[in-house]
């Protein structure tokens, strides 16, 4: 019995480490620059055992992906919704994306390459749909919660937020060399993140209250 726990915590331990590092590589080069090889070279693993857990490069880079994914949909999960009023729990749900975003930037690199591929591997994640579902039923619970109140205009829709908020947080990452370059700035720099972050804060609940009397600001 001793000796299965060990070999459990082992292979989680490799494949926890695959992922990582595969991560890393597939926002580097892409799905067509990365090898199998360099993955392998970069972790205590052989080339034999990624094929072994994922079945080869393909299996790995969907892997890749729904760990992304279910990365920003666990951090929104910890947001304490009923502890806080619908105004200020989408201002959260702004900011905690902002940054999980900015400490996540391959992230948004797997996303670019998945839509130059035309989202040809994601459609193969079946599951994704449902994982991103609580998503925008965190974002409806608030919006119901700020149309019953009286604090939240009545005409914006869940998935409306989420884009809102999605945009703003990918430009801060994708064109952070290019805009950094061209304005002289680092964007990621402690200033200039916080000083965004509370603008998209500031953006979201100003769109979401106005024309709403004496809604909260």
């Amino acid at each position: 019995m001793v000796e299965r726990v060990i070999r459990t915590r082992d292979a989680e331990r490799t494949q926890a480490e695959l992922l990582a590092v595969a991560t890393e590589v597939f926002a580097e080069s892409g799905y067509s620059g990365a090898r199998v090889d360099e993955i392998a070279e970069r972790t205590r693993t052989t080339k034999r055992m990624i094929y072994y857990y994922f079945g080869g490069k393909e299996g790995l880079y969907l892997a890749v992906l729904e760990k992304a994914y279910r990365g920003i949909r666990e951090a929104e999960q910890t947001i304490r919704v009923t502890e806080l009023d619908p105004v200020s729990a989408l201002r959260q749900v702004a900011e905690l994306t902002y940054d999980h975003h900015l400490e996540h930037s391959d992230f948004m690199r797997l996303v670019a390459i998945e839509n130059i591929h035309r989202g040809r591997y994601i459609k193969q994640i079946e599951s994704l749909r449902s994982v991103s579902r609580p998503a925008l039923s965190l974002l409806d619970d608030m919006l119901q919660r700020g149309r019953a109140e009286g604090s939240v205009r009545d005409d914006v829709e869940p998935l409306d937020v989420h884009m809102l908020i999605s945009s703003y947080c990918v430009f801060q990452v994708a064109n952070q060399h290019t805009f950094g370059y061209l304005f002289d700035l680092d964007m990621l720099s402690d200033e200039w993140r916080d000083r965004h972050r509370n603008m998209l804060g500031d953006i979201v609940v100003s769109w979401l209250t106005s024309g709403v009397p004496g809604a909260p600001v």
